[in-house]
């Protein structure tokens, strides 16, 4: 069976064509640009530098760390030719849940006077496996029912978002445990983030489950001829991107050192931005996690460099969805060369 799969390595640069250069120098050098011009910006209109503050990069890097996070995952389900809708709102559900075990039991003592505060494994956990749930359920309901990913996450994507606001009446959970919030202190966010980036490149690029992956988003049919058990596989990517969204409602609530029901609106979004910025073909099949990295790095520098030349917000939604069509726009005219060629 494995001998009639390409590595995913070779199947993206056979689909891609000949190029001067790999997809992430260029998106790389798109992101080198797009700093220049936010530094060149900044001392023209309010003579500061935007690239030699190293306080301002390591909050930029900080705050796409859970996005980062949450698009490794949703790279792998957009390669298979789906989308996950659901993943701001299981960050929402899973930071509320994990939350509510990580809170120290000074709080609840005068009631409890036995009480005394869960290992930090255990609101960790915890929110791994309501992540894990949530995903294996949008996988089932793809695989099992045929329904359109789109639908199946969508409907997820309420569903969660409802769950978090009632399993505390929409109250937040705060006074969480020293343990728990250490996970959300410091680069911790960050080293989480890169070693989620680096595991799953590594599973991609030289794994059957890499393979199975790129062969299913290539074309299903060939892939189900070839052996794999497309059904199944399906279910398997989807709740590992429910796992990483648990996981980053475990960090988003840890870094906040609270957890609110509103908590991962739009990130979903943001996510897959991230990842159809950094190469990942909608249409399924093509994409690296090593260019959803760069695509996340862009975000957060569009973010940060309109922050700091003191640009509305509202103006950043609009750039952002402006970049999100092109980038599209430029993922389909590239499509119909290769089909040319």
């Amino acid at each position: 069976m494995d001998a009639n799969l390409e590595k995913p390595s070779t199947v993206y640069e056979r689909r891609a064509g000949k190029r001067r250069m790999p997809t992430e120098v260029t998106i790389f050098l798109v992101l080198v640009g797009i700093a220049l011009v936010y530094e060149i910006l900044g001392w023209i209109f309010i003579g500061q530098s935007f690239l030699l503050n190293p306080q301002r990069l390591t909050i930029m890097i900080l705050q796409v760390s859970v996005i980062g996070i949450i698009a490794v995952g949703v790279t792998q389900v957009i390669i298979t030719g789906g989308i996950d809708l659901s993943s701001g709102s299981v960050v929402g559900m899973t930071a509320m849940i994990a939350a509510s075990f990580a809170q120290s039991a000074s709080w609840s003592r005068a009631l409890y006077p036995t009480l005394t505060d869960m290992p930090f494994i255990v609101p960790v956990a915890v929110g791994l496996l309501i992540g894990l749930a949530a995903g294996f359920v949008n996988g089932w309901l793809i695989a099992k029912t045929k329904i359109p990913p789109f639908i199946a996450t969508l409907g997820m994507m309420v569903t969660a978002r409802g769950i978090s606001k009632w399993y505390t009446k929409g109250q937040p959970v705060s006074g969480l445990t020293e343990q728990f919030t250490f996970v959300g202190t410091g680069i911790w966010p960050v080293v989480v983030f890169l070693t989620v980036a680096v595991i799953f490149h590594i599973a991609l690029r030289y794994t059957r489950y890499g393979k199975f992956t790129y062969a299913i988003g290539a074309n299903p049919q060939a892939a189900r001829v070839s052996g794999i058990n497309v059904e199944a596989h399906l279910i398997k990517v989807y709740a590992v991107a429910g796992l990483l969204a648990g996981l980053a409602g475990v960090v988003t609530a840890a870094r906040a050192q609270t957890a609110q029901a509103g908590m991962g609106v739009m990130y979903e979004l943001d996510a897959i931005a991230a990842a159809v910025i950094g190469g990942t073909s909608l249409v399924g099949g093509l994409g690296r996690i090593t260019g959803t990295v760069i695509g996340t790095l862009i975000l957060g520098t569009m973010t940060s460099g309109f922050t700091f030349l003191r640009i509305d917000a509202f103006y950043q939604e609009i750039v952002k969805g402006v970049i999100i069509v092109a980038a599209v726009v430029i993922d389909v005219y590239r499509q119909k060369k290769k089909r040319k060629a």
